[in-house]
């Protein structure tokens, strides 16, 4: 009888013995309680309480943790738009009590923290600020959050503006002004193009026609060296100018007819061809100059009775 009574007793001690003992994770910190009453904070590692005496009230993690807030508010050019700020917080090892005594709930804290200063801060810019600026609202929110949590045992690591979302058609609208921008800068680029291409052409062609001319001009200075050459050595043997000019258009009006004999596909050119035509062709230049030089006498003589 005995016996039957020892077992459960001995069975019961073993329970309370094993229940003294508890385990408290890496980064974390258990708090203990003594009939109700806070007694100690117990850190990573194997712990020792009191049976029946201490429990465990609760456990807090020391580990970084992220709080996701999404706030709508509306911009300065009355645009509204969703925001999602981040928050990177942590408990303070020294400051576990605080943490664990002070708030019950520290995510509905940091959340009406971070909707205040979001809805102060972003009315006062227009859309693109909040884009450009948003970084500056992340501060605000950081500064506000750790002056008012600190109290409480929390610290505030980063907070982060992860997005930025306005309404469907305001986002439709400024799609449409970035793509009628870039069509413009593209078009603009096209006409520089098209403008550049047109001056070089330009370029081009007046090179052409300068060279074209010169070459012009150096074979009729050669032609004339040719023809001077050719009087000199037609007077050497009795001929005067005026026989050799004769001779020589005569001579380069069969090679011109020569010519033109050589190419199967040349078109049709009626040109004088008998005997007299060299000699009609000369006489006829040679009265041309003459006129002409008449004519330009006649005007220099002019002008300068007119000066007198």
């Amino acid at each position: 009888m005995g016996q039957f009574i020892l077992i459960p007793i001995i069975f019961f001690g073993l329970i309370i013995l094993i229940s003294s003992f508890f385990v408290v994770k890496q980064q974390t910190a258990a708090i203990i309680e003594r009939f109700g009453k806070f007694n100690s904070i117990r850190q990573s590692g194997l712990q020792l309480k009191i049976p029946l005496v201490d429990r465990i009230a609760g456990k807090l993690s020391l580990k970084i943790q992220q709080l996701d807030v999404i706030i709508e508010t509306k911009t300065l050019d009355d645009v509204f738009v969703r925001l999602k700020v981040s928050v990177q917080y942590k408990v303070i090892k020294e400051k576990v009590y605080d943490a664990f005594y002070k708030l019950d709930y520290p995510h509905d804290q940091i959340t009406s923290y971070v909707f205040d200063v979001v809805r102060a801060e972003v009315p006062k810019m227009k859309l693109d600020d909040v884009f450009v600026r948003k970084d500056d609202v992340a501060i605000a929110v950081k500064t506000e959050l750790n002056d008012a949590m600190m109290e409480y045992g929390y610290d505030i690591i980063k907070t982060l503006v992860t997005d930025i979302d306005p309404d469907a058609q305001v986002k439709e609208a400024m799609n449409r002004i970035n793509a009628a921008d870039r069509e413009k800068t593209a078009a603009q680029f096209e006409g520089d193009a098209a403008r550049i291409l047109i001056v070089e052409k330009a370029k081009a062609e007046a090179e052409s026609k300068r060279l074209q001319g010169q070459g012009i001009a150096d074979q009729r200075r050669e032609i004339a060296r040719g023809l001077e050459e050719s009087v000199e050595v037609l007077n050497k043997v009795g001929i005067n100018s005026q026989e050799a000019s004769a001779l020589i258009v005569v001579t380069q009006h069969y090679d011109t007819l020569q010519s033109i004999g050589q190419h199967t596909n040349s078109n049709l050119i009626l040109m004088p061809n008998s005997p007299q035509a060299g000699s009609e062709m000369l006489n006829d230049m040679v009265a041309s100059f003459t006129a002409s030089n008449q004519i330009g006498e006649a005007m220099k003589n002019s002008q300068k009775k007119k000066e007198e």
